[in-house]
C-alpha cells in the first residue's frame, strides 16, 4: 500500500511558477544547512521532496530564531510573526506573489498534502523553552521538550509521507524523534554548556555526580561515561520502538526515514564507543558515511 492520496482534487498537479521558485529556495536552504536531513529527503519523489524542503526551511527558520544573538524580546517578536505566518497558511490567504519564499512553498505544500501545521506551533513552543533558558529536573519534563522540537518534525513529515495507520504512526514518529533528540543532546553537551544550556535532567546529573555540568572536564568522582551510556540506552530503546513506523510507510518514504534515523543511530553508536569524545568537540560522520547510510536505507526500503 502506497499510503494516502497525495494531491488534493482542487489543487492543480502543476505548481505555479512562483511556487516552483519558492520550492527551489527551500531546497537550496535544505541542501546548504541540513547536515543529516537532506540525505534522506533526496530519496523521495519530487513532490514529496519539495514539500519536505518547505517543512525543513520553516523549521530551520524557527530554530535559528531560538539560537540567534537577538535579545529575548526580539526573539519573541519573530516567533510571534512565525505563528502569524502559519495562520495565513491555515486560512488560505497566502498570495502567490508574496515575497517570502518559505511561506509560498509551505502554503503550496499544505494544499497538496495533509500537513499538520499545528505541529509547527508546538515546535515554536519548544524553541520558546530554549529562549527562556528552561532546564529540566526530570526526564518526563525533557520528554515534553523533545516532543516539541523533534517529535513535531516527525509528525509534519508523516503528512507528506502518508501512513497506513496515522494515529499509531504519529506515536511512533514522536518516539523516533525522542531517540534522535537524545542523540543530539549527547552529541552537543559541550557546545550547549558553552552557551549556558543544560538539557540532561538534573535527576540524572545528580545520579552520576555530574551536577557541575560540562563546560570543563567532569569533576573528580563524576561518572560521565555512566551518564552517557545511561542516556544512550534510553535513546536506543526509543529508536527501536520508533522504527516500528517503517512498515506503515510506502517504499520511498520508508527509505527516507531509514536513512535519517540510520545516520543518527550511527552517531549514537560512535558516542557509546567513546563517550568522552563529546567533551572534545562535536561528534559527526563524514559525508561518505552518510551517503552510504542513505543508500542502505534505500535498499532496505526496496526489500521491505
Amino acid at each position: 500500500m502506497e499510503g494516502s492520496p497525495q494531491i488534493s482534487l482542487h489543487v492543480s498537479a502543476q505548481a505555479s511558477p512562483q511556487a516552483v521558485a519558492a520550492y527551489r529556495y527551500c531546497e537550496a536552504v535544505t541542501g546548504a544547512q541540513a547536515r543529516n536531513f537532506s540525505y534522506g529527503i533526496r530519496l523521495l519523489p519530487e513532490p514529496k521532496r519539495r514539500a519536505m524542503s518547505a517543512i525543513y526551511a520553516l523549521a530551520r527558520r524557527i530554530d535559528d530564531i531560538g539560537d540567534g544573538d537577538w535579545p529575548e524580546p526580539r526573539k519573541a517578536e519573530h516567533l510571534a510573526r512565525t505563528r502569524a505566518l502559519l495562520d495565513e497558511i491555515r486560512e488560505g490567504t497566502v498570495e502567490p506573489e508574496d515575497t517570502d519564499p518559505v511561506k509560498v512553498a509551505l502554503a503550496d505544500a499544505a494544499a497538496r498534502f495533509p500537513i499538520p501545521l499545528d505541529a509547527f506551533d508546538e515546535l515554536i513552543d519548544g524553541v520558546e523553552m530554549d529562549v527562556r533558558g528552561a532546564e529540566y529536573e526530570t526526564f518526563e519534563q525533557l520528554r515534553v521538550y523533545c516532543r516539541c522540537v523533534a517529535g513535531t518534525v516527525g509528525r509534519l513529515s508523516l503528512g507528506v509521507f502518508g501512513c497506513t495507520d496515522p494515529k499509531r504512526g504519529a506515536e511512533f514518529a514522536d518516539t523516533l524523534g525522542l531517540g534522535l533528540q537524545l542523540t543530539n543532546i549527547l552529541r552537543d553537551v559541550r557546545e550547549d554548556a558553552a552557551n549556558g544550556r543544560t538539557y540532561l535532567p538534573a535527576e540524572d546529573l545528580a545520579r552520576f555526580g555530574c551536577e557541575q555540568g560540562f563546560a570543563a572536564r567532569p569533576a573528580i568522582g563524576a561518572d560521565f561515561t555512566g551518564l552517557v551510556l545511561f542516556e544512550a540506552r534510553r535513546a536506543q530503546e526509543y529508536f527501536d520502538e520508533g522504527l516500528l513506523l517503517l512498515p506503515m510507510l510506502d517504499r520511498r518514504s520508508r527509505a527516507c526515514v531509514a536513512a535519517m534515523a540510520g545516520i543518527y543511530h550511527r552517531l549514537l553508536e560512535r558516542i557509546v564507543r567513546e563517550p568522552e569524545a563529546v567533551l572534545r568537540g562535536r561528534v559527526s560522520l563524514p559525508g561518505w558515511e552518510k551517503a552510504y547510510v542513505a543508500l542502505t536505507g534505500l535498499a532496505a526500503g526496496r526489500a521491505s
